[in-house]
């Protein structure tokens, strides 16, 4: 009997006929960096001159973050597993803060004939900052374009792809990175076996933290679910104990605001006053290494460690590792089988549900009670 050819699989991606890659956005040049900033703080009344000594970190990477060649080595990896699965789904870029931004992005999907598109955002975890703000701006772009209106945009209609922390591909790879790290820890003459696994992600206000609940766990909630996943998968492959923290970076704003601590600096002193000689920074809160990576865990923290008399060694991040890019399209597809109505196991690790894909009115406020004021897309109501 001749073997029968396999049927094209695009059309497990309907009803989408794009993919929105939708990051943050960083400078290319040091003449981008005070734009950029003015962008990413518009409507805090801060000065050129503030921003010009927080650009500081920019200008040591020479103006130019890592951030958007990170994305494009995303896009290209997204692009290849798609192709390797036989789906001919185009993948755009846009970014909130910084070109090509999110109108440009929507002038592209537009040029393709896209008429549904599914957004991930290069975050994976669920609070204001890195799931409404996006759908937000989103909202807005379209709302100037006069493309949104009370049943959604009258253009390119738009789903997104549900938070991700807890999805198996994500939690594999940093797996991966955690195990690798402790390698190099050991090359270095540091002892796997005596280090402490510190987490760290970019800290939020604590009014947002507390926002953040509706409708699921908090954002720190997830970090600590997560990290006590992966700590117990690294533990089995080291064969050893991998006793973990987790700590935050990337704090910003005025110091008589909370933010969720400890500081990891403030952390890997605390650790040295126990004893302890031996650190792996395994960095869950980012996807690739970009400038809060660069400067504050590459940079910052890790001379840190040298001053207190610690060896510390930085795992990588998901970036464009095989678990990672190939659970995205697995997420792709689920929320592509979500749209069309078919039941699907979404799958997830640790204690945590998979969180919604469609928000809960009031999802992921800035702060707590306090209406944004703004349209949001991807929510049952476009405007709460």
């Amino acid at each position: 009997m001749p073997a029968i050819s396999p049927q094209p699989a695009a059309h497990d991606a309907a009803p989408y006929d794009a993919l929105l890659l939708y990051s943050f956005g960083g400078p290319n040049q040091p003449e981008d960096v005070v734009p950029f900033l003015r962008n990413v703080t518009a409507g805090k009344g801060i000065p050129d001159e503030r921003l010009e000594e927080v650009g500081e970190h920019y200008y040591g990477f020479g103006g130019k973050s890592p951030i958007n060649e990170q994305n494009l080595a995303l896009k290209a990896a997204l692009e290849a597993e798609l192709a390797a699965r036989g789906l001919d789904l185009p993948v755009v870029w846009g970014n909130r803060n910084w070109a090509p931004y999110t109108n440009d992005a929507v002038d592209e999907l537009e040029e393709l004939g896209a008429k549904r598109a599914v957004a991930l955002v290069t975050s994976a975890y669920a609070s204001y900052s890195g799931c409404r703000q996006y759908r937000e701006d989103l909202a807005v772009t379209l709302d100037k374009r006069g493309q949104l209106g009370a049943e959604g945009s009258t253009g390119v209609q738009f789903d997104k792809i549900r938070p991700y922390f807890n999805h198996p591909g994500f939690v594999q790879a940093n797996v991966d990175a955690v195990v690798e790290a402790y390698a190099t820890l050991e090359a270095d003459g540091g002892s796997g076996a005596a280090a402490r696994l510190v987490f760290v992600t970019h800290s939020i206000p604590d009014t947002m933290e507390a926002a953040s609940r509706i409708s699921h766990a908090t954002y720190s909630e997830q970090h600590l679910d997560l990290a006590a996943v992966v700590a117990a998968r690294a533990a089995e492959r080291l064969g050893h104990e991998v006793p973990w923290d987790l700590a935050y970076c990337s704090r910003s704003g005025p110091p008589s605001q909370p933010w969720l601590e400890p500081d990891v600096n403030d952390h890997l002193g605390s650790l040295a006053a126990d004893g302890v000689r031996d650190v792996v920074l395994s960095p869950i809160g980012f996807i690739s290494d970009h400038m809060e990576v660069a400067y504050d865990l590459d940079t910052e923290a890790l001379a840190t460690a040298k001053d207190l008399g610690i060896t510390a060694v930085r795992a990588g991040t998901v970036g464009v590792r095989e678990p990672f890019v190939s659970g995205l399209v697995d997420l792709l597809l689920e929320r592509a089988a979500l749209a069309r109505g078919e039941q699907v196991t979404e799958a997830t690790e640790g204690s945590l549900p998979a969180l919604r894909s469609v928000c809960a009115p009031g999802c992921c406020l800035r702060r707590d009670g306090e209406p944004s004021g703004v349209p949001v897309l991807c929510s049952t109501d476009l405007y709460s």
